[in-house]
């Protein structure tokens, strides 16, 4: 069994940055991805960023290019989510997700993930 555990979310000014964290445990996998995903209330869950853990390899929602990063720690088994130039629509849930293989994985879709965090709360006030 795999838990993720995200952290690094709070209160911040439009324009301002948060860095978020998800920490993986548990059974380990070889090729797998991680991903997050948001949602604002009374909105479904969406995508927000992705990354393949071996290569490197990247994604993102179209809204958030130029402002988010996401990143990843090899041997803290980590990953981040960098996000700048915060604006009030980015206000949400902020959830962690593993697909335990990327192969063949579309990484918008919130059912091809195998593993969920229970979220962190980031608010972004106008």
């Amino acid at each position: 069994q795999v838990q993720l555990v995200e952290s690094g979310g709070g209160l911040v000014q439009a324009g301002g940055s948060l860095r978020l964290s998800c920490a993986a445990s548990g059974r380990t996998f070889s090729s797998y991805a991680m991903g997050w995903f948001r949602q604002a209330p009374g909105k479904e869950r969406e995508f927000v960023a992705a990354i393949r853990w071996s290569g490197g390899s990247t994604y993102y929602l179209d809204s958030v290019k130029g402002r988010f990063t996401i990143s990843k720690d090899n041997a803290k088994n980590t990953v981040d989510l960098q996000m700048n130039s915060l604006k009030p629509e980015d206000t949400a849930v902020y959830y962690c997700a593993l697909r335990k293989n990327y192969y063949g994985l579309d990484y918008r879709d919130r059912r091809q993930y195998d593993y969920w965090g229970q979220g962190t709360q980031v608010t972004v006030s106008s």
